[in-house]
This record gives C-alpha cells, sequence and structure tokens, in this order.
C-alpha cells in the first residue's frame, strides 16, 4: 500500500494545473480543488489504517533506495498530521468558496487563489512525508511561496506591510535551515534521516550540539516560539479569513513537527531539552498577557497561537512518552480548534463590521448561532472538561509531574495558569462581542450558512476529538512509541538493514 504515500502530494500538484488552465472558469476551478482535497482526504484516511496497521510506508523517488534517493515516508504521526491537515484544507476551502458567493467575487483574485492553495496544500503535505531533510527544505520553501501570494491577496497597503515582515522572518528561517542542512551534509555525508539518526551519533560532541541549535533556531521561527515568535500577531490578522485560519491551523504546526522529528530522530542525546523547556514555559506566558491585552479578536486569537504552540514544546521537551503522546494530541486538537476560531472571526467581521470589541456587542441577540459557534471552541481552547483541549492539557501535566524536576513543575504551573488565562481572554472576547450592549448600531448583515456550515465543522471536531479521546490516545500512545523506538522508520526506509549502497530499481536494488 506504499503507492498512497506519495498521492497527498502530486494529487494537489496535478491539480494546480488544472486550476491554473481553467483561471477564467472559477466555478470549474472551485471544483477542482474540491475535488483534489477530497481525495487527498480519502488517501489520509487510507493511510492511518496502512500504517497502524502495517507500520511505516515507504515510497522511494524515482526507483532509487534510500540513502541516494529521496525518501517519502508515512508513519502514524505523519499520517495523522495528514489527516487533520486535509480535513482543515478541505473545510477552509469550502468556507472561501461561499463567501466567495456570497460577495459576488468581486474583488478576489480566482485565478490566483486556487493554484496557491493547492500548491500550499502539496508543500505542507511534503513536508509531513519527507524522510529527507533537503527534500523537507523543499516542502517548507513550497508551502512558504504559496503562503507569500495568499497573505498578500487583495494587495492592500496593510496586507503588503504585513507580508512584508513574514517573508523577511521566513526567509531568515529559511537561511538558517539551508546553512545547517550544508553543515549538515559536510559533517555526515548524508541528509537522509534515517541514516543522520546513526551517523550523528559518531561525530563530535560539540559539532552535534551546534548542528542542533541550528536546525533548531529554523525550525523554532516557523513554529513561532518565544523569542522568535513576535513576526506572528502582526502577519496573520491583517489576512483574509479563510487565509488567516488555514495559516494558523496549519503553518506553525509543520514547525512543530520538524521540530518533533528533529528532537526523536535525529538527536535524542537530551542535550537541549532544558531549553526547549524554558522556551515552552516562556512561550505560554509571554503569549497569552499580549491575548489578554487585545482588544481585537483577531490579534487576540493570535497571540493565544503563540502561547499555545508553548504546550505542545513542552511535550516534546520532557522527551518520554507521555509528554511525546500528548504533545501529538495536543497539535491535532489544537489545528481544529484555532482554524475554526479564525473562520468564527471572520463571521463575526462580516455580521458585526469589524473584529474589534471595542466596536462589537449585542451579536448574540443578533446572532445567537454565531454566539454558540464561538463559545465552544473558545471553551475547548482553554481546557475546560470534558472538552479535547482538557485531555491534553491532562496529559501534558501529567508528564510533566511524571518528570518531576524543578523546571517541569514551574512549566506545569505556567500551564495552568496560561490556561486560565486563556479561559479569561475568551470570555472577555465573547463578553465584549456577544453579551454586551453595542456602543453603536451594528451594520446590517447576515452570516451564510454555507460559510456557516464549515466553521461548524471543525468546531464539532474539535468536540468529537474528546469523545474518542480514548481511541486517540492509543493512537498517538503507538506513535510515541515510534518515534522512541526509532528502529520502525529506520527499518522501512533502509531496508534489510542497507546503511548506504542506495542502488537503483534498474540495477537491482531493493525498493522499500
Amino acid at each position: 500500500m506504499n503507492w498512497l504515500v506519495p498521492l497527498p502530494v502530486v494529487i494537489p500538484l496535478i491539480a494546480a494545473g488544472l486550476a491554473l488552465a481553467m483561471s477564467r472558469r472559477p466555478r470549474v476551478q472551485g471544483a477542482i480543488s474540491v475535488a483534489a482535497l477530497s481525495l487527498v482526504l480519502a488517501v489520509a484516511v487510507g493511510l492511518i489504517f496502512v500504517t497502524h496497521t502495517q507500520g511505516p510506508q515507504v515510497v522511494n523517488v524515482g526507483g532509487w533506495s534510500a540513502p541516494v534517493g529521496i525518501a517519502l515516508v508515512g508513519d502514524r504521526l505523519s499520517a495523522l498530521m495528514l489527516l487533520v491537515s486535509a480535513i482543515v484544507l478541505l473545510c477552509v476551502l469550502l468556507y472561501s468558496l461561499a463567501q466567495g458567493v456570497a460577495d459576488g467575487n468581486e474583488g478576489a483574485p480566482v485565478a490566483i487563489y486556487h493554484p496557491t492553495y493547492l500548491v500550499l496544500a502539496a508543500g505542507v503535505a511534503n513536508a509531513f512525508l519527507s524522510g529527507d531533510l533537503f527534500n523537507l527544505y523543499v516542502g517548507f520553501e513550497i508551502l512558504l511561496a504559496a503562503s507569500f501570494v495568499l497573505l498578500t491577496l487583495g494587495g492592500t497597503g496593510e496586507r503588503i506591510r504585513a507580508g512584508s515582515i513574514y517573508v523577511i522572518v521566513s526567509l531568515l528561517s529559511s537561511v538558517l535551515f539551508l546553512i545547517s542542512i550544508a553543515m549538515i551534509y559536510a559533517a555526515t555525508g548524508t541528509l537522509n534521516l534515517a541514516q543522520l539518526s546513526e551517523r550523528l551519533l559518531d561525530i563530535d560532541p560539540g559539532v552535534r550540539l551546534v548542528l542542533q541549535v541550528m536546525l533548531l533556531m529554523g525550525f523554532a521561527i516557523k513554529a513561532a516560539v518565544f523569542p522568535l515568535s513576535a513576526w506572528l500577531p502582526d502577519s496573520y490578522p491583517t489576512a483574509p479569513a479563510p487565509v488567516t485560519a488555514v495559516f494558523a491551523g496549519l503553518l506553525t504546526k509543520v514547525g512543530v513537527y520538524a521540530i518533533i522529528r528533529m528532537q526523536t530522530l535525529l538527536f535524542t542525546d537530551g542535550a537541549l531539552d532544558t531549553v526547549l523547556m524554558w522556551a515552552a514555559l516562556l512561550t505560554m506566558l509571554v503569549g497569552i498577557i499580549g491575548a489578554v491585552a487585545q482588544d481585537d479578536i483577531k490579534r487576540l486569537l493570535s497571540f493565544t497561537l503563540v502561547s499555545h504552540i508553548g504546550y505542545m514544546i513542552f511535550g516534546i521537551s520532557l522527551a518520554n512518552q507521555t509528554g511525546l503522546s500528548s504533545a501529538i494530541f495536543y497539535v491535532a486538537h489544537h489545528i481544529t480548534v484555532q482554524t475554526a476560531l479564525f473562520l468564527v472571526a471572520g463571521l463575526i467581521e462580516r455580521r458585526g463590521g469589524s473584529t474589534s470589541l471595542e466596536k462589537l456587542g449585542s451579536l448574540g441577540k443578533l446572532a445567537p448561532a454565531l454566539a454558540i459557534l464561538f463559545f465552544v471552541p473558545a471553551m475547548n481552547l482553554a481546557g475546560i472538561p470534558p472538552m479535547s483541549g482538557f485531555l491534553g492539557k491532562v496529559g501534558l501535566l501529567q508528564a510533566g509531574l511524571e518528570l518531576g524536576t524543578p523546571l517541569a513543575l514551574a512549566t506545569v504551573a505556567g500551564g495552568l495558569l496560561t490556561s486560565l488565562l486563556t479561559l479569561y481572554a475568551v470570555v472577555k472576547a465573547w463578553n465584549k462581542a456577544f453579551w454586551q450592549e453595542a456602543p453603536e448600531e451594528l451594520p446590517e448583515g447576515t452570516t451564510p450558512r454555507s460559510m456557516f456550515g464549515p466553521a461548524a465543522v471543525l468546531a464539532t471536531l474539535g468536540v468529537l476529538f474528546a469523545v474518542i479521546g480514548g481511541p486517540l490516545y492509543n493512537y498517538t500512545d503507538a506513535a510515541a512509541r515510534d518515534l522512541q523506538a526509532q528502529t520502525p522508520y529506520i527499518d522501512a526506509v533502509l531496508v534489510h538493514g542497507d546503511r548506504g549502497e542506495g542502488d537503483s530499481d534498474a540495477a537491482g536494488g531493493d525498493d522499500g
């Protein structure tokens, strides 16, 4: 079943070409995009079952066996990330299509939007599936190039300014990543992740630490880990609601995914676990303090996004199975909940004419369904039991208590405080936007059901994660065991104990 592995990358790229060819027929573009992402979702479901029952699936691109060739690897972790990202990408696409219909596509560069969005989807999938460090870089660059275009759609001065900040920061991250790749190849002679996991053990510890720091800095910028997170709250809120939602849900999580791979496969000596834990604690606290101070819903949600990245980094830094499993669970939960909240923020802006809490009010009476749709994922984000946010945080805090070091206990306390302040921030936002009287009469408007639906699906999915919390935790436990064991991944990529021959199939090599 390894033929499933490249499809999440190939399907969106082919669909992007078709969508570009149909640039004068926006309805056909929309149909192509929906069909492509629906196929990707079906493939992701298949990969979940295949990787869970048969182990990691590997495809050697071009028929060249690893480590000479480029491997695409689907394991439990990447399959789960693909599934959640496919759901989010499809829901956001449906939301944007509904928004285009409601607005009459006025001023919307539809011919650009669909191909770019599909390229973004391909880049995300390539990053999740890459078994090669340079191919991971290529995945990042694909999604970042697409994100540059999406972020500046409409060409307003504010969006161009925010896009410029995003471009500069992303290029800095990419340069760091590329320099790291060059240094790693110079030190080890390979970029295959499975082979690197063995060769990095043989190099000088000081050199290995420098390589780890370089990679970590590049990924931490992409994941918006403090102190490398200041760019995010200024970049995301200015984009159109669907773009902001998919950025908030997915792009930072690709960085978190890369950190998980790096810490569990390449650098397992725990040299930077303490640094990561400090970063997690500061990311939580600085992010949520910023959120509490905001009076705009989009900026508030951007700061909560930063703060909750801290929970994921905390789970990684614990370096035990409970922490890693809970971090994976929390990533899946947070992708759906944060995306849903940004989509709802777009609906609030549409109905109330603004996302400023000083201008909003009375929406609870005018749009009660919208009030519920904001309330449910907001409570989930805050970790109110028995929702999935609560389950994820309990797992992380339990793992911190198991470790029991003073820093781990301090981070547990920081996590509890962050959760309480998150509750305060979202309740304040809900109270001002929906409960209190508006300072001025709000403009007339409606929230189309076709836009309401995709946001409701994601909010419901966040609740569903709590309903299936037991089986989902069993899955993430198995994923964490595989990551810590390393052997399932390495043996799938480097077949029959082969550690570097890399013959092509035509020359009699073995295809993984």
